[in-house]
């Protein structure tokens, strides 16, 4: 039996590696080890720059420090939005795999209920059968 692919899998597979890389750049970013990787970074950078002996390359106000973020902000906006763009359209698609389950089981449901309600038919005709047995035995011991 051939196994089905789930709608993760599909998505997933149909990503170029642009797509990859902006999802993967994205996650990086919005985690808890970049931000303090980060801030460790910078702290370095400033007391470097405030205690340096021999050269401050960027001295306070840290201007070069500002470019860099300035940089960075630049290049990982666009990257988040389509990142956050994808996530939208996954989101779509899996609601969409939703709903279609959800009309799948629906229609087991009814199926089942219909089918249920046969049994119920089949089972009440009997009795009345067993019933009217019964009575025409009783009649004719009588």
């Amino acid at each position: 039996m051939e196994k089905k692919s789930t709608w993760h899998e599909v998505h997933t597979s149909s990503l170029n590696y642009g797509q990859r890389l902006s999802d993967a750049v994205a996650n990086g970013m919005g985690s808890w080890k970049f931000i303090i990787i980060q801030t460790a970074i910078v702290v370095i950078w400033m007391v470097v720059n405030i205690i340096g002996f021999l050269h401050h390359w960027d001295a306070y106000p840290f201007i070069l420090l500002n470019l860099v973020f300035s940089t960075q902000a630049a290049y990982a906006a666009p990257i988040i939005m389509m990142s956050q763009n994808r996530q939208s359209a996954r989101d779509r698609i899996q609601a969409e795999a939703d709903y279609q389950t959800n009309i799948d089981a629906k229609e087991e449901i009814e199926a089942l209920q219909v089918r249920l309600n046969d049994i119920e038919e089949q089972k009440l005709d009997k009795i009345i059968t067993m019933l009217e047995e019964m009575r025409a035995e009783m009649k004719t011991k009588a």
